[in-house]
């Protein structure tokens, strides 16, 4: 069996067996971009928000509304549920999504192409039951949009490819998007975990980090970065 796999793995091109790192590399440049990252930071904030809403309605509470800002900015308001998971899974969520995505679209073609449809799905939902204001709806438009070419691409590798990539920038935002947490203002999710669990802000942004880190470390190494591509 490890010859078998020292075979294939001897057989891969540069691209194949470095294609996480080089995706993150390109992830790290289009993040840099004032323009070309925009429509990425409101992906990583709807899932951020949608990972507000889905703890919420898991938890025994439910979605009030979603909302969505230019500045990649968010707020999902809830009603009932637990106040600890559901500010926690925020940011971890986000994680999560990160994750799943490239996961899933490492797969194989298909399986990137089904997560696809599901993704699409999830967004018509959010726009039927919880956007209730134009600019959210504009956005969540934008981003339903940016799924609908993705899933109609001719080649699948094409669109398991772009999914990787999507699923990194997701990740690579949400490395950072807790950071900007410690600000002095005392605002946001590690307030309200603060709030209820008595334990500093600084913690909760620590551990969040920390868990953005530990997913991308697990991409890094999982054998099917190059799979059926």
């Amino acid at each position: 069996m490890s010859n078998l796999n020292s075979t294939h793995s001897s057989g891969l091109s540069f691209h194949q067996k470095h294609r996480f790192w080089l995706l993150l590399i390109a992830a790290v440049i289009i993040h840099q971009l004032p323009l070309i990252s925009i429509p990425f930071k409101w992906l990583e904030s709807y899932f951020h928000e949608i990972s507000h809403g889905l703890a919420a309605i898991l938890t025994g509470g439910g979605i009030v509304q979603i909302q969505l800002f230019p500045n990649g900015a968010g707020l999902c308001t809830t009603r009932g549920g637990l106040s600890f998971v559901i500010s926690f899974m925020g940011y971890a969520g986000a994680t999560v999504w990160g994750m799943m995505i490239y996961s899933i679209a490492s797969v194989h073609h298909r399986m990137a192409q089904a997560f696809s449809a599901l993704l699409i799905l999830l967004i018509v939902c959010s726009v039927v039951f919880w956007v209730r204001d134009i600019l959210t709806f504009v956005i969540v438009s934008f981003l339903f949009v940016l799924f609908i070419l993705h899933f109609k691409l001719k080649k699948l590798h094409h669109l398991q490819l772009i999914l990787q990539l999507t699923g990194i920038l997701v990740l690579l935002n949400s490395i950072f998007s807790p950071l900007y947490l410690i600000d002095g203002r005392a605002l946001g999710d590690g307030q309200a975990l603060a709030n209820v669990t008595f334990i500093p802000e600084i913690v909760w942004v620590v551990i969040w980090f920390i868990l953005a880190i530990g997913a991308a470390f697990i991409l890094s190494k999982m054998k099917n970065n190059y799979s059926n591509v």
